[in-house]
């Protein structure tokens, strides 16, 4: 597997962190934008911008801010020294510009001292204070939020973030989405797995009623997460929408090796995976081939079975006379081939009959879908849905298999749509990969 079974935070959200913790790390004092000088607030000039000459400050605020300020700035400021300070600064804070450069004073002290308690407080003094700029709120919501996670303090971390969701936050590599995504990670961070994929579907569906992209990290990490917890079948959505939205040959590998993994599936499910793994080129080892085989069973589709064998000696898996098995099964389908295709006509005529039974219709089907005959095919599997006692999920499956093989995508999906049950992630992998097939991306395997 690629990425997927790795329980560790994903790089995306190690970089959004990686913001608060830069803050709180620093050794430098930040410059606050939008904060009003207290230090010189006595000082108002008549040429001053109508808000700053509204700016109030108390003498009492100004003179015990000075010191504290200046100290700061200092090359050697003593955090230590300076912390008693700001709390004899607070009381004194009473008006909504006193409340802002408190707030600035208090977060930068933070990072000084590299205290996130205190970080947190100043952000949270200026936000509170109503006098913050638009682009300040965002921008110190996002920050407040990212402290309260480093704090583990998931509440206030995710009514932080909303407000900063609210704002449109963005940043240098910073994006909305990004900034989105952070709220699902919180869910995660705090084991509710099932809320934060949720969540993160949710912000999914709203991307695509919008008719924008969807982001592939959103559909990866989802499928990270849900996999790693195994969280069903909400992992088998996220797996559809990810090869759907990038249907590389490592994601196709992913997914179908994922859905095998989280599933021990019989023989006739597990064909019809193995069926679309050889489409997208994710049958890589021995065993994949021999599962097939098994499944698939010779002397029922030997043209299957020979395709499958010529493919694994053709990619150099199973080396021709490397496995006596292997050899014999493809002796075997060598032989029954031409006797095959020569009862195709009485099969046909069998399985059309008024009296044909559900067995002999769905061996027609099976008959004709490994001879690439898709239109009979699909006509035999929609005449056994019709009967009584079909295993519904089977014949849809492989209805839209042979739509699929017909290049009717749209049908496919309406017909695979409609699987549940075990078979429901496998009618999802045939899904996605009919909207490949209808989008003219070539097929990675055979």
């Amino acid at each position: 597997m690629n990425n997927l079974s790795s329980p560790r935070r994903s790089a995306l959200i190690a970089r959004q962190f990686a913001l608060a913790i830069a803050l709180a790390s620093g050794t430098a004092v930040l410059a606050i934008p939008g904060f009003t000088d207290a230090a010189h607030a006595q000082r108002k000039k008549k040429d001053e911008a109508p808000e700053a000459a509204k700016a109030v400050y108390s003498k009492e605020f100004v003179a015990a801010y000075q010191p504290i300020d200046t100290a700061l700035k200092a090359p050697d400021a003593n955090y230590a020294a300076i912390k008693p300070q700001l709390d004899a600064l607070a009381p004194l804070a009473v008006s909504p510009d006193e409340k802002l450069a408190l707030g600035g004073l208090l977060f930068n002290a933070g990072i000084v001292g590299k205290d996130l308690s205190v970080q947190l407080q100043g952000a949270e003094t200026i936000l509170g204070s109503g006098k913050a700029k638009p682009d300040d709120v965002g921008r110190f919501s996002f920050v407040a939020s990212q402290i309260a996670t480093s704090l583990n303090d998931y509440d206030k971390a995710r009514s932080y973030l909303q407000k900063a969701i609210d704002e449109n936050y963005t940043a240098e590599n910073l994006t909305t989405a990004d900034v989105r995504m952070n709220m699902a990670e919180l869910y995660f961070a705090q084991e509710q797995y099932v809320e934060g994929l949720d969540y993160l579907s949710d912000l999914i569906d709203a991307q695509r009623a919008e008719g924008k992209p969807v982001d592939i990290r959103w559909l990866r990490r989802g499928v990270q997460v849900a996999y790693t917890n195994e969280i069903v079948p909400q992992v088998y959505e996220f797996v559809q929408g990810w090869v759907s939205e990038n249907p590389t040959p490592e994601n196709w590998r992913d997914a179908v090796n994922l859905t095998r993994n989280l599933n021990d599936y019989d023989g006739p499910v597990l064909l019809d995976l193995l069926r679309l793994g050889k489409k997208v080129g994710t049958l890589k080892d021995r065993n994949d081939y021999i599962f097939y085989i098994e499944a698939a069973d010779t002397r029922r589709l030997p043209m299957e079975v020979k395709s499958v064998i010529e493919d694994a000696t053709a990619t150099g898996t199973i080396a021709r006379g490397s496995d006596t098995w292997v050899d014999e099964q493809l002796k075997i389908a060598n032989g029954l081939i031409a006797e095959d295709r020569a009862a195709l006509p009485a099969l046909e005529r069998d399985a059309n009959a008024p009296a044909a039974k559900l067995r002999t219709v769905l061996a027609a089907g099976d008959t004709f879908l490994s001879y690439g005959e898709y239109a009979k095919a699909a006509n035999f599997y929609e005449r056994a849905l019709t009967m009584a006692d079909v295993d519904r999920g089977l014949a849809l499956t492989r209805l839209g298999i042979a739509q699929i093989g017909l290049g009717q995508a749209d049908a496919a999906r309406e017909t695979l749509a409609k699987v549940d049950g075990t078979r429901a992630p496998v009618a999802m992998l045939w899904s996605a990969y009919a909207t490949q097939s209808a989008t003219g991306a070539p097929a990675t395997g055979g």
